[in-house]
């Protein structure tokens, strides 16, 4: 009887939300070169062809999928992540192989793609999950420079969606311009697609009283760089909460010599970070990040000997033209949100 009397009482307590809770794993990966073997005429994708420059080979196309795959299994651990933001991905095409022709088709995602003016024809999309994520509204939003710049970039991915507790989210997916022509040669259109990010931001929180805002992405800068800490302003988590500023989950990071999610030079660099609004971080929101953290997924099958500049890197796919056989030449990012119902 004494039993029964416990189990009814655990029951209760369930039924009225106090442990009814999920635990909603995002991540961000930027898959480096997802390039699938066919010619697109108004593209310069000569180079992914299985004549071209990397002598990109159906084989090695699907041997891509497949590693891909490896690693989005890994991130989820016991389960797959909901939400699965990529960069670098070419088309609708490699993301329909990807989801529907791949290893990771078991794990039925859904996908959204950009379609930006990229010479390369590279974008953003989102992978998800249907049982945990619903799109309402998909924008994107083509990013123009203040000052001549020869070569369009990639658009920012908006998508609105419900969670299933009811919950509205704004995701917004970004692949910021490269540093390749030199860091200070091109922060200025970094600073330009931040402007742009902010508005939109802005423009949620204007709107919407409780909005929840989860900015990912590969956005070629440091958190305390300018286009991030001052345009975007997205500050550290150790300042004080408001629900209606930017956060960056990666402000501050550990100080230890090989942390990053890209190596360059010999040495490592966060471009890759989360960035949400106060809302997701404050007690009592029905949505929250779990412990108002982020994390770069370090495992060791991702890594390769630095021989050159010694300790580890990434363990990526091509060395130029060479095939390696690897992942990506950037680490992927998680973090966890409770979702209460």
């Amino acid at each position: 009887m004494r039993r029964l009397v416990i189990i009814t009482f655990f029951l209760v307590i369930y039924t009225k939300g106090i442990f009814c809770q999920n635990d909603l794993r995002i991540m961000f990966y930027n898959v480096e070169n997802l390039f699938d073997t066919k010619d697109d005429s108004l593209k310069n994708d000569d180079d992914f062809l299985p004549d071209g420059f990397m002598r990109w080979t159906p084989w090695k196309y699907w041997e891509k999928l497949r590693t891909i795959t490896r690693v989005i299994t890994a991130v989820g651990g016991m389960q797959s992540p909901a939400l699965v933001g990529l960069c670098e991905v070419e088309n609708d095409s490699v993301l329909f192989d990807l989801t529907k022709r791949s290893p990771l088709r078991v794990q039925e995602y859904e996908y959204i793609i950009s379609h930006s003016p990229d010479e390369r024809g590279i974008d953003v999309a989102l992978l998800y999950q249907r049982h945990q994520f619903k799109p309402l509204k998909i924008h994107e939003y083509e990013i123009k420079f203040s000052r001549s710049r020869g070569r369009p970039t990639r658009n920012i991915l908006h998508v609105t969606g419900e969670f299933i507790n009811g919950e509205i989210v704004d995701l917004f997916l970004c692949h910021f311009p490269s540093r390749s022509d030199g860091q200070r040669e091109t922060e200025p259109s970094r600073i330009d697609a931040a402007a742009l990010l902010r508005i939109k931001t802005d423009s949620l929180l204007s709107q919407r009283k409780n909005a929840n805002i989860i900015i990912m992405g590969d956005f070629n800068d440091h958190p305390d760089n300018k286009s991030l800490s001052k345009t975007l302003n997205a500050r550290s988590i150790q300042s004080r909460i408001k629900s209606d500023e930017l956060y960056n989950l990666f402000y501050h990071t550990p100080s230890e010599q090989d942390y990053g999610t890209y190596k360059y030079q010999g040495r490592w660099e966060v471009l890759d970070q989360f960035i949400v609004n106060g809302n997701l971080l404050l007690k009592g929101n029905s949505v929250k990040v779990k412990e108002n953290l982020a994390h770069i997924f370090r495992a060791e099958f991702l890594l390769e000997e630095d021989e050159r500049y010694f300790g580890k890197k990434p363990y990526r796919t091509n060395l130029g033209p060479h095939y390696v056989g690897g992942f990506s030449d950037h680490l992927p990012i998680y973090m966890d949100l409770i979702i209460r119902k």
